[in-house]
């Protein structure tokens, strides 16, 4: 969901349901998205609003 082309897209689209798109999105590891394709994949499966979405997740040393 991080790389590709749009025909990537539909194709992903059309093979893997939209609520597993939001499940892998909204389960995601630091470091999994680039901030374009976060926001991108947010504005698509509706998942977020423009000017609400979450930041990156980020990684935490404990």
């Amino acid at each position: 969901m991080n790389l590709g082309t749009w025909d990537d897209v539909a194709t992903l689209e059309a093979a893997v349901p939209s609520e597993r798109l939001r499940q892998v999105l909204t389960h995601a590891e630091a470091g999994q998205f680039s901030e374009k394709s976060w926001h991108f994949w947010h504005l698509r499966l509706h998942v977020a609003e423009l000017g609400s979405i979450p930041p990156l997740p980020q990684r935490k040393f404990e």
